[in-house]
C-alpha cells in the first residue's frame, strides 16, 4: 500500500485575529499530521507557524465600506492571487478564516473547482441578515462556529455546522504571574494601571489612538499616580505607533508581544471593539469599549444591525456589562470619565467583574484550535 502524498491545506485570513486563529489551528494540525503542508494568505503568526504565506494580508484588514473601497485594488489583487493558487495548487482543503465577504467569494470559487471548504468563524448572522446562512451554505462544506448559540441558525437551514469553541479561551494565557509582570515591566504595584488598546488595524489606530491618548492625558493630569500601558498589536508597525506618540506628553509603556501579560496588570482598560474586548473579558479586567467608523459605514450599520450591542462581552452576556461608547459618544472626556469610575467606584467595578466572569464561563473550557484541527482532519481523510 503506497503512502499518500502530504495533504495541502490552504488558509485564507485577512485580519489580525484570523491570522492568530489559523496559526494555532495549523500548529494543532501539525501534531496529528506532521507532514501537512500549509499555504495561503495571512500574517506574521501564520508564517511563524509554518504556513507558506503567498500574500501578506496585513494591509487589507479593514472594516467599513469606505475603508474597503480605499483598499479595493489591493483586496482584488489578493482575491485574484488566491483564486489562482486554488487552481495551481489544488489544495485538499481550503480553510477560510473570518474575513467574510472576501472569503465567501473565494469559497464559491474553490467549491466550483472541487475543493472542500471549511469556514472558520461564522459571519454574525444573528446580528444582521439571517438569510446569509443559505448563501454561505451553498459555498462551503462545513461551518465551524465559535459561539454555542450560533449552531441553531445553520441547523435550521440544514447547513453542516460544528461548534468548536472560541480559540481565545486557550490562547489568552499570560506568560508570567501578575507579580512577576509588575517587576518585568517596571510597574509600581501600589499604583493603578490603565491599559490602552487602540486596535490592530491602521484605520482603527487612526480613529481611536489619538482620542485614547487625550483621555489618558486628562486622567494623568487629575491622577498623577496612574500608570499607562499600551500593548502593541503585531500588525501595528513601530513607525505607525511612533507617528501618534511623538507629540504625546504621557508617560506610557509600550509592550510588544506580551499583550496578555500587559492586560492582566491593568485595573481598567479602554479598548476598541472586537476580539481584544473578548480577550480582556477572559482575563477579567474592567473595561470601556469605544469605537468609531466612517460616517457612512456607521449609518449603514445602524440600518442593518439588529442587536443593541457591538461589544462581544455584552453580546455574549445578552446585556450591558461593559460601557460602550460609539461614534459621537467617543470623546476624551467620556473615556476618561468611565475609566475614572471603574477605578474609584468599587461597587461599579465589581458588577463589571461579575459580568465578565459570567462571559468567561459561557465560553467554556476551550480546545477550539484542537477541535478545528480534528474537524480539518475529518474532512481531509477520505471515507473508507
Amino acid at each position: 500500500m503506497t503512502a499518500h502524498k502530504p495533504y495541502t491545506v490552504m488558509f485564507s485570513a485577512g485580519e489580525s485575529s484570523g491570522d492568530q486563529h489559523a496559526a494555532h489551528m495549523f500548529q494543532e494540525l501539525q501534531i496529528q499530521l506532521p507532514d501537512v503542508r500549509g499555504i495561503g494568505m495571512g500574517g506574521v503568526k501564520m508564517r511563524h507557524s509554518g504556513i507558506d504565506i503567498r500574500f501578506d494580508s496585513s494591509g487589507i484588514g479593514v472594516i467599513g465600506l469606505i475603508e474597503i473601497l480605499k483598499h479595493y485594488g489591493e483586496i482584488q489583487a489578493a482575491l485574484k492571487l488566491m483564486k489562482k493558487l486554488v487552481v495551481i495548487e489544488k489544495p485538499d482543503l481550503l480553510v477560510c478564516v473570518d474575513y467574510k465577504e472576501f472569503n465567501l467569494k473565494l469559497a464559491k470559487f474553490a467549491k466550483k473547482q472541487g475543493v472542500k471548504v471549511l469556514f472558520y468563524v461564522s459571519p454574525q448572522v444573528w446580528a444582521w441578515r439571517e438569510g446569509r446562512v443559505v448563501t454561505y451554505g451553498k459555498a462551503i462544506d462545513m461551518m465551524a462556529v465559535i459561539f454555542p448559540f450560533e449552531t441553531a441558525y445553520y441547523e435550521a437551514k440544514n447547513v453542516p455546522v460544528r461548534y468548536v469553541g472560541h480559540p481565545s479561551v486557550d490562547k489568552v494565557q499570560p506568560q508570567r504571574s501578575k507579580a512577576e509582570d509588575f517587576q518585568h515591566f517596571g510597574l509600581d504595584a501600589a499604583k493603578p494601571v490603565v491599559g490602552i488598546l487602540p486596535g490592530s488595524r491602521s484605520n482603527e489606530i487612526k480613529r481611536m489612538l489619538p482620542v485614547m491618548l487625550q483621555a489618558a492625558e486628562k486622567l494623568a493630569a487629575k491622577h498623577p499616580d496612574l500608570q499607562f500601558l499600551l500593548p502593541q498589536a503585531d500588525s501595528v508597525s513601530d513607525e505607525t505607533l511612533e507617528f501618534y506618540l511623538k507629540n504625546c506628553a504621557l508617560s506610557l509603556k509600550v509592550i510588544k508581544q506580551q499583550t496578555y501579560d500587559a492586560i492582566q496588570c491593568c485595573d481598567a482598560i479602554m479598548t476598541t471593539s472586537g476580539t481584544a474586548s473578548l480577550e480582556i473579558a477572559l482575563l477579567c479586567v474592567p473595561m470601556v469599549i469605544a469605537y468609531r467608523l466612517s460616517p457612512f459605514t456607521y449609518w449603514l450599520g445602524k440600518q442593518l444591525v439588529k442587536i443593541p450591542f457591538i461589544g462581544l462581552p455584552n453580546i455574549i452576556a445578552g446585556k450591558s456589562i461593559v460601557k460602550e461608547l460609539i461614534q459621537h459618544d467617543v470623546s476624551a472626556e467620556s473615556l476618561a470619565a468611565e475609566i475614572e469610575r471603574l477605578l474609584s467606584d468599587q461597587d461599579y467595578s465589581n458588577a463589571c467583574l461579575e459580568g465578565l466572569k459570567r462571559v468567561k464561563n459561557l465560553l467554556g473550557e476551550g480546545g477550539g484550535s484542537k477541535n478545528m484541527a480534528d474537524l480539518a482532519l475529518e474532512m481531509l481523510r477520505p471515507v473508507t
